[in-house]
């Protein structure tokens, strides 16, 4: 008598679960050509890739901050100055309070925020700050980006240009490319 009353729930449930509304079922949704079922899952956020679409050419590779040269040459001009953050994904660098012992009271910080990774005046937005402490706790900071903006930013941008043209002539170096492909092997 139980397994009837079993046999008959679990035939009711199963009846009841189908009627008739099977999520994706309606052939006319749904692409005949596999690999359009595949793009359109992934569309709309129902699958996954593994090693990203053979299709997309550049999309998800990122270059590594050493292969940018205004990065680079930001670095470098400031290599002096300790570092409070450098986030090379978020395009922005910014160094910490910095004296050079002269004088006490007074210190500068830097930050450099990227635009855009190509070399050019407007790639760039330098400010720099001063503070000037007269006792412990009592100090004022003031942006004054005017001239010494200027100066950093043609420093930097003059690095990039070289570090630029290096990077293009040892992709034209026929010798570079045989040493590079002996190291990739």
């Amino acid at each position: 008598m139980n397994i009837r009353i079993i046999l008959i729930l679990s035939i009711f449930f199963l009846f009841n679960a189908c009627n008739g509304k099977v999520p994706g079922a309606d052939a006319r949704k749904i692409p005949p050509n596999a690999k359009d079922r595949i793009k359109k899952n992934i569309e709309e956020g129902r699958g996954f890739t593994l090693m990203g679409s053979a299709n997309k050419t550049n999309s998800g590779n990122f270059d590594f901050a050493s292969s940018n040269e205004l990065w680079r040459a930001s670095l470098d001009t400031l290599e002096f100055m300790p570092l409070a953050l450098a986030n090379y994904s978020g395009g922005i660098i910014v160094t910490d309070w910095y004296s050079d012992g002269s004088s006490e009271n007074e210190a500068v910080k830097i930050s450099i925020r990227f635009l855009t990774n190509e070399i050019r005046s407007d790639a760039l937005v330098v400010k720099v700050f001063y503070k000037n402490c007269s006792m412990q706790n009592n100090c004022k900071i003031s942006d004054r980006s005017n001239e010494l903006s200027n100066e950093l930013t043609k420093k930097i941008l003059t690095k990039a240009a070289v570090y630029e043209q290096d990077t293009r002539d040892k992709k034209k170096n026929p010798k570079y490319k045989n040493e590079a492909l002996r190291t990739d092997q």
